[in-house]
């Protein structure tokens, strides 16, 4: 759904970016009104998470207005307020994005260095990874000092974080449309999986895209979205996904769906169109996790039918 009225210099109407999260849930769930279109997505016993992107600082952080009409949408479909988690690795962008910490009403959690980290939760994948501080296996106590030690120590594991293994049932999605300078695409796939986990730099080029795809697959992230609503309203195509207003562009705009690689899809055929006239490489190679997650039948990349949602 695409709305110039939704943001105009980097600023968002919250009215017009409310009434576009509404019309595209009601439109993707097929319900008559809110509630029960949130209520069909999840249930009164479900601990719900909201997964944003929150490195892109003032103007590239997922905005606050999407998060807070989400957020209403579930208070309306019976969920307390105060039981919502809305998380990233970080959240040193927030604030400067304009959410009031300690003063929204849903919780606002990052993932801990180390403790952050499920022990008993591991994703083993045959592609070795230098750990750093903050892994959970780079610790001290297994003769790794961080501030004293060359020694290089990589592994093939990689561990979950506690808000998806243990916290959350159900999690809404909410990207940033926008590149990736290592991934070609920090989209729906990549929302859910590399900031969820340890060790996760080893998937982060084009070696690791099977990682993502296979990552995505798994019962503890793919499986709990039950929405993905991408924020495209300031949309990136160069220097990703950190902020980087020169190759920023007000596409007013909010993709949502139930398939992350449909999404996805649509994305890089956008950022691509934008590259092509700022004479920079494609970033499709690099963002090969998309084609291969249609490959193991996560969603479809290639015959997607595209509905527009009118005001």
């Amino acid at each position: 759904m695409q709305d110039s009225a939704a943001i105009k210099e980097y600023r968002t109407d919250p009215a017009v970016v409310r009434a576009m999260v509404n019309r595209l849930v009601l439109s993707v769930t097929g319900q008559p009104d809110l509630a029960r279109a949130w209520g069909s997505l999840v249930s009164p016993n479900d601990r719900i998470g909201i997964k944003i992107c929150a490195v892109g600082g003032e103007l590239f952080t997922t905005h606050r207005d999407v998060v807070n009409a989400i957020v209403d949408g579930l208070v309306a479909a019976g969920h307390p307020r105060g039981s919502i988690v809305v998380w990233d690795r970080s959240l040193d962008g927030i604030k400067d994005a304009g959410y009031r910490i300690n003063a929204e009403g849903y919780q606002l959690k990052s993932i801990a260095p180390r403790d952050g980290y499920d022990p008993k939760v591991i994703f083993t994948a045959p592609l070795a990874g230098r750990l750093i501080w903050g892994d959970y296996e780079f610790r001290s106590d297994r003769g790794m000092i961080p501030l004293q030690s060359d020694q290089e120590i990589t592994s093939d594991d990689s561990h979950f974080a506690r808000i998806v293994s243990s916290e959350v049932t159900k999690i809404i999605n909410v990207p940033v449309m926008s590149d990736s300078s290592t991934s070609g695409l920090a989209g729906c796939l990549y929302n859910m999986t590399l900031p969820n986990i340890d060790n996760w730099r080893r998937f982060a080029s084009r070696y690791g895209a099977p990682g993502i795809a296979e990552l995505y697959r798994n019962p503890l992230l793919g499986q709990k979205v039950v929405l993905n609503i991408m924020d495209g309203l300031i949309a990136e195509y160069a220097g990703g996904p950190q902020s980087q207003p020169n190759y920023a562009v007000h596409h007013a705009t909010l993709l949502a769906s139930k398939d992350p690689v449909a999404i996805d899809a649509l994305a890089v055929r956008q950022i691509e169109e934008w590259r092509v006239k700022g004479r920079f490489p494609p970033i499709a190679p690099l963002a090969a996790h998309v084609q291969i997650a249609a490959q193991l039948g996560i969603g479809n990349a290639d015959a997607i039918e595209v509905r527009n949602v009118h005001r």
